[in-house]
């Protein structure tokens, strides 16, 4: 790890594919008081415990950091960012989580209470994440028998999807409205119900949706409306989609340069 004397002007630091590096090794950062980026992707044995100890306040004045990359890191739980999110809250732009499979909702939550400055956040492959941490409402975990009653409330969330100013109930996704990227591949719990309620972006330029089994027309169509600064668009297998769905939303992408529609099994050559 850099030495806190002869390094604490580091101002970009690179430790990705240390797959030996562990919670141990992440207390000397805490010396580069200077950091504005750091990539630690797949570094798979980093919890993220000393990380957040390390650029948080108590050695003094937390860094710049303006990028933070911990994607396929798969040890990291859902406290140590909550710790490390508050203190970066003034200087975080791009913030990468790709594959980082244990977090939940808090998380999400977290990054739309502090992170509002975000331009690029991204969450593939995070399958924890679900409607309820999107629309910034709490999960009804402790009582499963209003489950059905519970998911009809989720349902209603969604139910206007053309308001163009829903009210979130808490620290919701709407939030991050400097955002230019945001990727959810893969996170297989969203559907509509908080994807037509929260992709309002208007600076949005890259999206991608692709492996969202509950992505249908409506729920495309009103993330068209809501994102209409589009340039890159990414689809592939979401299996519900239509050619009507499809022609309908890309009505409303005049910008779109680049699209990938791959295994969306539905779509026919018109």
């Amino acid at each position: 790890m850099p030495s806190e004397r002869g390094l604490r002007h580091l101002r970009h630091l690179s430790l990705g594919k240390l797959q030996r590096l562990t919670d141990a090794g992440c207390t000397a950062l805490g010396g580069l008081r200077e950091l504005q980026s750091l990539d630690m992707a797949e570094c798979c044995l980093v919890s993220g415990r000393e990380l957040a100890q390390a650029l948080g306040t108590a050695r003094g004045t937390p860094p710049p950091l303006t990028s933070l990359r911990l994607a396929y890191c798969s040890s990291l739980k859902d406290a140590s960012v909550l710790s490390m999110i508050p203190v970066l809250s003034s200087s975080l732009r791009v913030l990468d989580l790709s594959s980082c499979v244990t977090l939940t909702n808090r998380t999400m939550q977290a990054i739309c209470s502090y992170l509002t400055h975000l331009s690029v956040l991204r969450l593939a492959w995070c399958k924890e994440l679900c409607d309820w941490g999107l629309l910034g409402l709490e999960e009804p975990n402790e009582e499963p028998a209003l489950g059905p009653q519970s998911h009809a409330e989720l349902k209603h969330q969604a139910s206007d999807s053309t308001d163009p100013s829903p009210q979130p109930q808490g620290p919701s996704l709407l939030k991050l409205q400097a955002l230019q990227e945001l990727d959810l591949t893969a996170c297989s719990k969203l559907t509509d119900a908080s994807l037509a309620k929260v992709l309002q972006f208007p600076q949005l330029r890259r999206l991608s949706l692709s492996l969202l089994p509950a992505l249908t027309d409506m729920g495309l169509v009103a993330v068209a409306r809501g994102c209409p600064s589009l340039e890159r668009l990414v689809l592939s297998h979401c299996s519900h989609l239509s050619d009507e769905g499809w022609a309908q939303a890309a009505r409303s992408w005049p910008r779109l340069q680049h699209i990938n529609l791959s295994s969306c099994s539905q779509l026919t050559e018109q």
